[in-house]
């Protein structure tokens, strides 16, 4: 039972926490993209069709990344060269991928799906109860947590990640230095996209290998508090990811086990405990402004 319980977690967490990590370089670099949501359920669509009509789940991972990455662009060409406002933007990419995804995935649904295959590392594998759980997981597991680790020793250990950071905290002292903001953020912006249609892939190739409408039901608005929950620090992501996981996989076994509660509440409890951690958060002033880059969401244009 208990290792059943973690199986579920881990696939819920993974595309929550390789969306937020995506997330957190955009907003280290200066950036509020609200798109995530968007780019997720493209990723999730174009995954599932290019595995569907190719037969190939890599494919469809990397068409999924592509996708993302597209979205991304598009945000980014708007907000970082034409300067549009990136609360409004970042919510119209979300209602773009919505509806678009709706409109590709129509002839897609109700086709059963490519589920990606999970690693057998032999030996490891067959040890009981760790096996399964720690070494029987698909690839994408693993690509979250290395993930981690590069954005990790990227931000906090490389010249190239201090350059990240200097351009969220100070764009104008950054350009004076030479630093090319513009271009430093829009490939900060490229990277959350290509994590945001990872994500996606994960939801429609792995986590439940069809395509369903809406399918990723506000995980990229969950990936989005992940990262002010986590204080903009990578390390943190992973627990959070892993907290809002085994909240949201609740619903199902306590289903399992006849628990006399509403599956309708059960089903809120991760965009309500969403909701709790942000009020906790904004209303700690100096747990709020911890790690918060000073030009977060603030347009910068180069002097002509």
């Amino acid at each position: 039972m208990f290792e059943a319980v973690l199986l579920t977690v881990i696939t819920a967490a993974t595309p929550l926490l390789i969306a937020a990590i995506g997330e957190l370089v955009v907003e280290r670099s200066g950036v509020l993209n609200l798109g995530v949501e968007g780019m997720m359920i493209m990723g999730a669509v174009v995954g599932f069709a290019v595995a569907n009509q190719t037969g190939s789940g890599t494919l469809g991972v990397f068409a999924a990344i592509a996708a993302g990455m597209a979205m991304s662009a598009l945000f980014g060409f708007l907000v970082l060269v034409l300067v549009t406002n990136q609360v409004a933007t970042g919510l119209a990419l979300t209602i773009l991928g919505v509806g678009f995804s709706g409109l590709i995935g129509e002839a897609f649904i109700g086709i059963p799906g490519l589920k990606l295959p999970d690693l057998y590392i032999p030996v490891m594998s067959d040890i009981p109860f760790f096996g399964p759980v720690f070494f029987q997981q698909d690839a994408l597991v693993y690509v979250s947590f290395a993930l981690v680790i590069a954005v990790a020793y990227f931000l906090f250990r490389t010249r190239l990640g201090l350059v990240l950071r200097s351009v969220g905290d100070n764009h104008v002292s950054a350009h004076a230095l030479g630093y090319s903001v513009i271009r430093i953020r829009f490939a900060a912006v490229l990277f959350g996209g290509a994590c945001a249609g990872l994500a996606g892939a994960y939801m429609s190739l792995a986590y439940t290998p069809q395509w369903v409408e809406n399918m990723t039901a506000g995980r990229g608005w969950i990936a989005l508090a992940l990262v002010v929950f986590s204080s903009w620090l990578p390390l943190r992501v992973v627990v959070g990811a892993y907290l809002f996981g085994a909240v949201s996989v609740l619903n199902l076994h306590a289903q399992a086990v006849e628990l006399d509660i509403p599956s309708q509440l059960l089903s809120s409890l991760p965009y309500l405990a969403t909701i709790l951690v942000l009020v906790l958060i904004s209303a700690n002033r100096r747990l709020t402004l911890v790690n918060t880059p000073a030009c977060l969401g603030k347009p910068f244009v180069p002097d002509r």
